[in-house]
């Protein structure tokens, strides 16, 4: 399978509940339960298609996710604030970066994070320190994967930063923000320089966070984005059995939307509007075009409390969709908290996939 993009593993320390530690991982690890449904990629490398973090609530589950997309904001922010697409503007709100808050010792340390991630052209571990927004330390390495050649592209601390290897003729502004990631620097005057656009492609397309930003922006950006994902949304909508044949969108003043559902009764065919259909349907179509991006991309999805906006019996058709290499074909990936224990059983998860 030639994947689009992935992320193979994430790591926090010092970020709101989580003190310690913690790594998050998305690769496959040497057990035989399930073992046609994970992802291989062109290296033979084995990756999840999905990731279920299970806990009560106030257990903290959804700050593992919530810090992933702290750093995603961190990076693209200062991008979002530069660029005049209308897509962009509800990725501009600035989310601070809140260290462990029951401990001196952890509110005087930076949060820290690493990031591992896939393109199709090489892996990246991309490692940032913050500490009251600024930035402790910094660094970039490329893995190429028809070489296996590792190098070092930029690194940077408090007292310099040097660009390394490719990016050495790369210049930078010798009084360069110390709140901005040199990484978001670079994607201004270098954004068409092949391995910065490779690599901030990947923050800005081939991970979405459901519902941490304006959700009808988003829904009309996943829906427009392609006729694909439309045919898709049909697809799953009519598997649901919601008697929905067809929908289109409208804009509206102020960049609203309208979304229009088409039902056949008795041979007559009319629309009503998304807000005249049940809430299930309503929670449905604002998750659905996400989940048929992924799949027909490649992409990571990311929400928190799935199975708040999907019963059971849905959020079991969705997961199965991922873990169907005949639907999955890019190897996109779900990672979701949940409280529902109901899908939680080895008919549905591999032991890995289950936080």
């Amino acid at each position: 399978m030639e994947v689009a993009a992935m992320l193979c593993q994430f790591t926090v320390k010092n970020y709101k509940s989580i003190r310690d530690e913690i790594t998050f991982d998305m690769q496959a690890a040497a057990i035989s339960e399930h073992d046609n449904k994970i992802i291989q990629d062109i290296d033979g490398e084995l990756f999840l298609p999905i990731s279920a973090i299970y806990g009560p609530n106030g257990g903290g589950k959804s700050n593992v996710l919530e810090a992933l997309h702290t750093l995603n904001s961190k990076v693209l922010r200062p991008l979002c604030a530069t660029c005049n697409h209308a897509d962009c503007d509800y990725k501009v709100r600035k989310i601070p970066v809140e260290p462990f808050a029951f401990s001196k010792q952890a509110q005087n340390a930076p949060t820290e994070f690493e990031l591992f991630f896939r393109t199709k052209k090489a892996e990246y571990r991309y490692i940032l320190h913050v500490k009251r927004d600024e930035i402790i330390y910094e660094s970039l390495e490329r893995v190429k994967m028809d070489t296996k050649r590792r190098s070092a592209l930029f690194r940077r601390d408090a007292e310099s930063t040097e660009l390394k290897g490719i990016f050495g003729k790369l210049k930078i502004s010798e009084d360069l923000s110390a709140t901005l990631p040199l990484l978001s620097y670079l994607g201004i005057p270098y954004k068409k320089n092949e391995i910065v656009n490779d690599v901030l492609h990947w923050f800005e397309d081939s991970i979405d966070f459901l519902n941490y930003g304006n959700p009808y922006q988003e829904l009309r950006t996943a829906i427009a984005s392609s006729e694909k994902i439309k045919v898709l949304v049909l697809d799953m909508i009519k598997e649901m059995d919601l008697d929905i044949e067809d929908f289109r969108i409208e804009e509206k003043d102020n960049e609203h939307i309208e979304i229009f559902t088409k039902h056949i009764v008795d041979g007559y065919s009319a629309e009503i509007t998304l807000s005249e259909e049940s809430s299930g349907t309503r929670k449905l179509f604002g998750i659905l075009p996400f989940i048929a991006k992924s799949l027909t991309y490649g992409t990571t999805l990311v929400i928190d409390e799935l199975d708040a906006k999907l019963h059971p019996v849905l959020l079991k058709y969705v997961i199965e969709m991922f873990t169907n290499r005949n639907i999955n074909k890019k190897g996109g990936q779900l990672i979701f908290t949940s409280h529902d224990l109901s899908t939680m059983n080895n008919e549905v998860f591999r032991r890995d996939e289950i936080w």
